[in-house]
Order: structure tokens, then C-alpha cells, then sequence
């Protein structure tokens, strides 16, 4: 997408402010995703049921894709790691974590740890460096991760295995958004690979976990469908595909990481799911980190020429 909007006659500029506001797009999306889910998993929808609705009806928003794409010439080991990373693994993890979770701890859990592991991911894999300022934005996030968790898990209202759940969902993810970032991965390889892998493969699976589809309210499908399938899958996916594209995993994590804040706020008319005075302060740490870690993935500026550059630059012939 970039090469197109540039061949439009856009700047790089213009291109990196589409980007920053499609991953801001995002974030809304996602937060929004996290509340709906929420009320999802409280239904008489199950789990598997959501995640079988959401890339079945993605995969007929995106069988123009799926069928233009030449599946003969199809990289398997990268189109699974891809589909995935933010297919039918992240939403079961996710779904099941959440139902014992409010929708901030989901929020911070899940996405206030994307920068982390993208960032030790970059590191390991783009063999990209963290700046110092930038592992002390990941300790702030951890430590406020930690007490928005460390309470809830003391008083045990909320069990570990929900609180394992939701971190495997942010490490899947984390996954997902490197692998785009390192192998290149195109718009249209997104939307053609993750709707239909994950819906070929949800069937079986979902047939195994416990459901409850046809016992379900039309209403409670059709608003799944809606979201999980179209907004979700389809919308957001292209959205975060070219955020990351064109802006890198660490600063796509950045934008995600937002998600918890956000996700708070709306809990609170939506849910009626109003944080505490620590979960408040654990929300503002980990945005200050966040802010940080941000300013940290800034570029270097270009060091001046030296005398000696300049010196031994070659003289032009006219």
C-alpha cells in the first residue's frame, strides 16, 4: 500500500500520518473489541463460538482475496505463523482469559505487553537496539502491569490460569507483529491468508470445545458477527497490516498498548466496570511508560560532516 500511495504522488510524510492514524483507528477498534467481547463470553455464546463466527464471516468479507491469491505458490511455514498469530490461538486465549478478568486487566495484560515482547522479539530477530531510556519505559510498564495484576491475584479474584491466558494472547500477537515486519508480509497476503486458515482450521476445533451456537440469540450472533467478523478481522487487520508495515512492530505495539486505557474508560458506562484508585495508577504508569518507550523509537538524527567528509567528498566535472 505504501508503494501505491506513493505512486499517487504522496509523500513519505503523508504516508507515515496515514499510518499513525490507522493505528490510533486501532486502537478505538480494539478497545472496543475487548468491552464487546467481554459482554460476548457472558452470553450463551461460547468462546468457541465467537471465534467460529468471527473468521467465518471474515472469510467471506475476504474471499475476493482469497480467491485472487495463487495458493500454489503459497510459503505454508509463513502463512501459518502469520494467520496464527492474530488467528483462532489469540481469540481462544483471549476469550477464555477475559471471562474471569475485568476489561482493564485484559486491556493491560494483553496489549500494555506488546512493546515488551515486540521489542525483545525486534531485538532478537530485526537485531534491532533498544536505547537506554527505552528499557527503563519497559520497567515502568512492567511494574505497572504488575499492580494492576499483583492486587487481584492476592485477593484471588481473578485465577492465574485467566491471567496465563491473557499473557500467552499478548506473546501469539507479539508473534504476529514481528513476523509481518520481518518477512515483509503484504496487505493482500493478510487478508487472504488469515480469514480462510483460521476458518478451515476453527471448524474441527470448535466442534471439540464446548459450544453453544444454536442455543444462541440472534441478536448476540448477529452483533458478533458484525464486529468480530468485519470490523475486527477485516477493518482493523488491513489497518494494523499497513501501521506496521510502514511504521515497524515497536511502534505498531505502542499504538496497541494505548488499548488499556481506552478499554478502561469505555468499561465504565459499557460494563459498569469502574477501576480502583491502584488500577488507575497503574493505568497512568504505564501510559507514561508507554510515552517514553514511544519517544525512545524516535531515529537518530544524521551526525554533522566532519571537516574531513566534507574534504574528501569527489569534485563534480562539468
Amino acid at each position: 500500500m505504501a508503494e501505491t500511495d506513493k505512486s499517487r504522488g504522496l509523500s513519505d510524510r503523508a504516508v507515515r500520518r496515514l499510518a499513525v492514524l490507522s493505528g490510533l483507528v486501532v486502537v478505538l477498534i480494539w478497545s472496543g473489541w475487548i468491552v464487546l467481547s467481554r459482554l460476548g463470553v457472558h452470553t450463551q455464546l461460547t468462546p468457541a463460538d465467537i471465534t467460529l463466527l468471527r473468521f467465518a464471516t471474515a472469510a467471506v468479507c475476504t474471499l475476493p482475496w482469497s480467491l485472487r491469491y495463487n495458493w500454489r505458490r503459497l510459503p505454508l511455514g509463513r502463512a501459518l505463523v502469520v494467520a496464527l498469530g492474530c488467528g483462532f490461538p489469540y481469540t481462544l486465549f483471549s476469550f477464555y482469559g477475559m471471562k474471569a478478568s475485568p476489561a482493564a486487566n485484559v486491556g493491560v495484560l494483553v496489549n500494555g505487553t506488546l512493546p515488551i515482547i515486540s521489542g525483545l522479539l525486534a531485538v532478537w530477530l530485526l537485531r534491532q537496539r533498544l536505547r537506554w531510556w527505552a528499557w527503563i519505559a519497559v520497567a515502568m510498564i512492567v511494574a505497572a502491569n504488575a499492580l494492576m495484576v499483583v492486587p487481584d491475584l492476592m485477593r484471588q479474584q481473578v485465577p492465574w490460569t485467566a491471567i496465563a491466558l491473557l499473557f500467552g494472547a499478548a506473546w501469539v500477537m507479539s508473534v504476529y507483529m514481528t513476523a509481518v515486519k520481518y518477512w515483509q508480509v503484504t496487505l493482500k497476503e493478510i487478508l487472504a491468508w488469515v480469514p480462510l486458515i483460521n476458518a478451515v482450521l476453527c471448524v474441527p476445533l470448535w466442534w471439540w470445545l464446548p459450544h453453544n451456537l444454536s442455543n444462541a440469540l440472534w441478536t448476540d450472533i448477529g452483533l458478533q458477527m458484525a464486529y468480530q467478523g468485519v470490523v475486527v478481522s477485516v477493518l482493523a487487520l488491513f489497518l494494523l497490516g499497513f501501521t506496521i508495515r510502514e511504521l515497524g512492530s515497536i511502534s505498531s505495539a505502542l499504538f496497541m498498548a494505548f488499548v488499556p486505557t481506552v478499554t478502561a474508560l469505555l468499561a465504565i458506562p459499557l460494563l459498569g466496570e469502574l477501576p480502583t484508585a491502584v488500577q488507575w495508577l497503574a493505568i497512568i504508569g504505564c501510559s507514561f511508560g508507554l510515552l517514553l518507550y514511544g519517544y525512545s523509537q524516535r531515529p537518530k538524527p544524521p551526525a554533522p560532516w566532519t571537516e574531513q567528509q566534507v574534504l574528501s567528498m569527489p569534485v563534480k566535472e562539468f
